[in-house]
């Protein structure tokens, strides 16, 4: 029943047919204009994407999805501690993923070596569809290494698995999307998931604010950790997206400055102790 090459290509389906949705709703509602190409930011964008699925090809031998089978073939896991009827345990599996991926967020932005990577996905000057698909190659590894280790430890069933994955990217993409959204019903989704106008705020170049709004996709696990913000100062359309040290287009927008913005020069990485007192309540 499950294998790599059909579960990959039904995320590969949903995937493109997702992207290609929100492109067009971001084209037609933009909520802030864009201050690059975004032709050539896609392509950039694109590119950096295709490297990291090779290389996670290459270097990674087994998938979410494989080690949730592994898992469920040798009962290893919490999960199979207790026989737990199949729809409880695919609702665990799914809340405690999302957890882990907020954990691993929040690890990302404070510990310096691991910010370095991470602000790859920061210095993007605008913020749409495809800065949901902008990630160092390193980063991409580890992130794999950590979401097998997840479903490893957690023994989540392999359908669970397949959700999580479609849901995580499709989460990703949402949220970094250009999409204008009615302020009510912004307001009221935000209590469920995380909507572009709450996670654009984590893109700010406002330290404080960065280091806020780090769910993917359940926003209740900023409300439940205090981490929440709900409007950047600014305003969305006069906040300045991306890091204050890094401006210049060939460090930002070309793939190989991308590549190597790890390794050049920087400012210090946002700690907790930068962050002033977040709001705990949509507005």
């Amino acid at each position: 029943m499950w294998d790599t090459e059909s579960t990959g290509g039904l995320r590969l389906g949903i995937f493109l047919a997702l992207f290609g949705t929100l492109t067009i709703a971001e084209s037609l509602f933009p909520r802030r204009r864009w201050q690059q190409n975004r032709y050539r930011r896609w392509g950039t964008h694109l590119a950096l994407l295709t490297i990291n699925t090779l290389l996670t090809r290459l270097l990674i031998p087994i998938t979410a999805v494989g080690a949730a089978i592994h898992a469920e073939t040798y009962s290893i896991g919490l999960l199979h501690l207790i026989d737990w009827p199949p729809t409880i345990e695919i609702g665990l599996a799914l809340v405690l993923l999302d957890l882990t991926i907020y954990g691993q967020h929040v690890l990302f932005h404070h510990v310096p070596w691991l910010w370095r990577l991470h602000r790859v996905h920061h210095a993007d000057l605008d913020f749409d569809v495809t800065t949901g698909l902008r990630f160092h190659a390193l980063e991409i590894l580890l992130s794999a290494g950590i979401k097998i280790g997840g479903v490893m430890l957690l023994g989540a069933p392999p359908v669970a698995v397949l959700f999580f994955e479609v849901i995580l990217n499709a989460g990703a993409m949402f949220s970094h999307s250009n999409l204008t959204l009615p302020v009510g019903f912004d307001r009221r989704l935000r209590w469920l998931i995380v909507t572009p106008d709450m996670h654009r705020v984590h893109h700010s170049i406002v330290r404080e604010e960065t280091n806020s709004n780090y769910g993917f996709h359940l926003s209740c696990w900023d409300f439940l950790f205090q981490t929440y913000r709900a409007q950047p100062a600014a305003g969305h359309v006069a906040m300045t997206i991306g890091l204050e040290n890094f401006r210049e287009e060939r460090q930002v927008s070309r793939l190989g400055g991308i590549c190597m913005l790890p390794w050049t020069a920087a400012a210090l990485p946002p700690h907790p102790t930068d962050q002033s007192t977040p709001e705990t309540h949509p507005q």
